[in-house]
């Protein structure tokens, strides 16, 4: 798992080695062109950043790389398109599955002003070498709650809010294309949620003071995780559930929900003071320090789950 703030990479174990498969500084992306890096998405063994000029003409003016670290390759995407006047762009995600096809995509989601809720997607094909643009095709306004994305099964999925409902939530659903959208209604109640791909399906998990089951009675406080076992489906099943105070009782403090495990029911969670990310298994209960940070360093802003990905992926890059 890649840990991300405005300090730079921290990589984080779930295996037990502790070593990192790749040099976290990516050294080949710090050129005499760019004046920083973030890193904003992870895909199937690719890692999306978002590169900022060292003269920059304005707060928009960047260019998004993506590169292999387990191989050295990469790629700087050509410019977006210009963003009109009314708009703005924050959420970005990448699109890239290996058994299907050595091409990716990036998916640059444009909202309104004022408003927040989501009116397009600009949409990068490798294949192409060039972006479109998709105009929104729901009726619902959604507005996104963080800028995480996950890709799975062909379709991007993002968490958001319903613009004028007070606590509804849902996940936003749109394929590579921009031609499918669609919404899939969540728990959500007070407290934190996370998306991501365990186990080859999309899974949500939630920590709340308002945990339903499937009938939408409330349990109690607690965490929970779900799945979206059918990708045509709008109906999550709930997988799993814990009392969220034996939780807080085992960690020692509060805690916010940061990334699901690719291979099993196991939840990551990272303390209120931003210092110690635990692995929660659901399935038998147990809890394990992953990663301690020195106490005031700047709190983690992305966790992204990372499997080293050694094909010769962005075959044509010509980074490097």
């Amino acid at each position: 798992m890649t840990i991300n703030n405005r300090l730079g990479h921290r990589f984080a174990s779930v295996s037990g080695d502790g070593a990192a498969p790749f040099n976290l500084s990516i050294p080949y992306l710090h050129n005499n062109m760019y004046g920083g890096i973030t890193q904003l998405d992870a895909c199937n063994g690719l890692l999306l950043y978002c590169a900022f000029k060292k003269k920059m003409e304005s707060w928009d003016d960047f260019r998004f790389l993506v590169c292999n670290p387990a191989t050295g390759r990469w790629v700087e995407l050509p410019p977006r398109p210009p963003v009109p006047a009314n708009r703005y762009c924050c959420t970005t995600g990448l699109a890239f599955d290996p058994a299907v096809s050595s091409h990716f995509y990036v998916l640059h989601f444009e909202q309104a002003v004022p408003g927040t809720y989501i009116t397009g997607v600009n949409i990068y094909s490798w294949q192409t070498g060039a972006w479109s643009f998709r105009s929104g095709r729901m009726v619902e306004k959604v507005v996104p709650l963080h800028s995480k994305c996950v890709f799975v099964g062909s379709m991007m999925y993002l968490i958001g809010n319903l613009m004028g409902f007070n606590n509804k939530y849902v996940l936003m659903v749109v394929d590579t294309e921009g031609e499918v959208w669609k919404t899939i209604p969540v728990p959500y109640g007070r407290g934190s949620a996370t998306i991501g791909v365990s186990q080859g399906c999309l899974h949500y998990v939630v920590a709340s003071t308002v945990s339903v089951n499937d009938s939408n009675e409330i349990l109690g406080s607690g965490i929970t995780l779900w799945c979206l076992k059918d990708r045509d489906s709008k109906e999550l099943l709930l997988e799993r559930s814990a009392n969220i105070n034996e939780l807080m009782g085992m960690i020692g403090e509060k805690y916010r929900v940061a990334a699901i495990h690719p291979d099993c029911d196991t939840v990551f969670l990272m303390s209120s003071g931003g210092d110690t990310l635990v692995a929660y298994d659901m399935q038998h209960q147990k809890l394990h320090c992953i990663l301690n940070l020195e106490k005031g360093i700047t709190k983690p802003k992305r966790f992204l789950p990372y499997v080293p990905l050694f094909s010769e992926s962005l075959p044509d890059a010509d980074g490097q």
